[in-house]
């Protein structure tokens, strides 16, 4: 009896240190607002105001699983899967039918990390994520993303089959490479994306520099409304129609950021290439020429630069104020001059808990010569458009 009690024991202390050395964490954010535009487009040329209940103003909504189990001598395996949804209608998160239906879309990876830093493998962003913590994207998220950060991608691109290489902190540097498989046979380039970044922390400051790029895949034109002509990346892409292996888009972001005390500053530049958005493709896919400003989007853009200056300024540890402007100029094939988008925010963020804030945010947008994307719904036309946001988010 003594030694089958002593057995046990045993047993439990093992598997007590078993248990101790692996961890799984559930988490996520559920955030909802209140949304009021003026000018939304409602066809034919009109537009009209709009009152929705909006999921993910500032952050998407989501639940995630993430894990660590020591492997020993330094080593441990990591995973991530995180899921968005959509809180104001209970679905799945999901631009279009292709990544509405999946299930981990947000991220999906394993992996090991050590020493040496971390690799990570599966569906997962590049590291404009990491930096974009730099910008307004801190505090507006994606408040700010129709007039420019959807193009640069600031918050990142999530890249199909992809392999991705992280530094530990070297003395405040922290670095990241990232390859996207095409996974089409006989053409290695088909569909391939690739990036590098670098990030610098010392105290107040905060810099970071990141370069992205993806290759079309060949497909037929999608009509979503995203950017990026790749198979490799988010699914959400806009594949405009041509030679599989071209490069499609290229993208470099330079970010900073310096901390005055109570108040954060911060300022960043973009610089966006689309290579297959030429008058030939989008011609050849119905379009037509763009001589309208109704044709002049960001989506069709072959060149644009993004500005970004901003600020939070912390009244108390539980009250910020915010502030941000961004600026786009693009150009397009087939149109002189350049088109213009420019968004001015101010904001506040107040903390009921560590966990739980309310946040009120009013945009100003005015488009010259092209399209107004607006802040969530494009005007149609271009012109101004007016919005405000009141809402709550939850992280758990």
């Amino acid at each position: 009896m003594k030694k089958s009690l002593l057995a046990l024991a045993v047993l439990g202390a093992f598997a007590g240190a078993a248990q101790a050395q692996s961890s799984v964490t559930i988490y996520g954010i559920v955030d909802t607002g209140v949304v009021y535009q003026s000018k939304v487009a409602t066809g034919g040329g009109n537009t009209g105001s709009k009152f929705s209940l909006n999921s993910g103003v500032v952050q998407g909504s989501r639940i995630g699983f993430k894990g660590v189990e020591d492997l020993g001598g330094g080593l441990s395996a990591v995973f991530n899967l995180e899921a968005g949804f959509n809180n104001d209608t209970g679905g799945l998160q999901g631009s279009d039918a292709a990544t509405s239906s999946n299930l981990f879309r947000r991220k999906s990876v394993v992996g090991l990390a050590g020493g040496f830093g971390t690799v990570l493998l599966g569906r997962q962003t590049d590291f404009a994520d990491t930096i974009s913590a730099y910008t307004s994207v801190a505090d507006f998220g994606g408040w700010t993303g129709n007039v420019g950060h959807n193009l640069d991608r600031l918050e990142g691109t999530r890249t199909n089959n992809s392999i991705s290489y992280t530094t530990n902190n070297l003395s405040g540097f922290t670095g990241n490479l990232i390859y996207g498989f095409g996974e089409t046979a006989g053409k290695t380039s088909a569909g391939q994306s690739f990036g590098a970044g670098v990030k610098y922390d010392n105290g107040p400051l905060g810099l970071g520099l990141n370069y992205y790029q993806s290759k079309a895949n060949g497909t037929a034109f999608s009509s979503d409304t995203a950017l990026i002509p790749s198979s490799s990346t988010t699914a959400s892409v806009n594949t405009l129609d041509g030679t599989a292996g071209n490069t499609a888009y290229k993208g470099w972001n330079l970010v900073g950021s310096y901390q005055f005390g109570p108040a954060r500053v911060y300022a960043n530049w973009s610089r966006v290439k689309q290579d297959l958005n030429t008058q030939a493709n989008l011609t050849a896919v119905g379009v037509g020429p763009l001589d309208t400003v109704t044709n002049r989007t960001l989506a069709r853009a072959n060149k644009a630069d993004v500005y970004e200056i901003g600020t939070a300024y912390s009244l108390s540890p539980s009250l910020k104020l915010l502030a941000a402007v961004e600026h786009t100029r693009a150009q397009f094939d087939g149109v002189s001059g350049k088109g213009k988008l420019t968004q001015y925010n101010i904001g506040t963020d107040y903390w009921l808990s560590k966990r739980t804030d309310l946040y009120a945010f009013l945009a100003y947008t005015k488009g010259t010569d092209m399209v107004n994307t607006g802040v969530s719904d494009s005007t149609g036309v271009d012109g101004n458009q007016a919005a405000v946001a009141v809402g709550i988010r939850h992280k758990f």
